[in-house]
C-alpha cells in the first residue's frame, strides 16, 4: 500500500507521524517497504511475516475484548461500588492477612 492510501485510511494522521511510525514499524521487522525504480520512485508498504502474526494475535485480543466486554464492565461496577463505600468496603474484599512473624 503507498504512503498517500495509508494516510487518507488513517484519518487525521500527520505525514510526520505516520513517516515515524512506519520507519519504526520497518526496524521491528512488523512492516516491509518496498522501492521500485520507476519514474517517479514508488514506494509501497506491507505486512511483514513478524507483522501478519501480530496482527492474528491483536485480533485474537480484539475479539476476546468484544466477547468478555460485559463481564470487564460488570468487574468495573462492582469496583467503582465497593471504592463508593469507602475504605472499609475496599479492605475487606481485597485484602489478605498478613502471615505474623511467628508463623513462618
Amino acid at each position: 500500500m503507498r504512503f498517500s492510501e495509508l494516510r487518507r485510511l488513517l484519518d487525521g494522521i500527520t505525514q510526520k507521524m505516520l513517516t515515524q511510525t512506519l520507519r519504526a514499524l520497518e526496524r521491528d521487522g512488523l512492516v516491509k517497504r518496498s522501492v521500485y525504480p520507476t519514474v517517479p520512485p514508488r514506494v509501497e508498504y506491507g505486512l511483514s511475516e513478524l507483522g501478519i502474526e501480530a496482527g492474528r494475535l491483536t485480533s485474537a485480543i480484539a475479539e476476546w475484548s468484544v466477547q468478555h466486554a460485559g463481564e470487564v464492565l460488570s468487574a468495573r461496577h462492582d469496583f467503582d461500588d465497593r471504592a463508593s463505600q469507602g475504605p472499609a468496603a475496599r479492605s475487606m474484599t481485597t485484602r489478605r492477612p498478613r502471615p505474623s512473624s511467628g508463623d513462618q
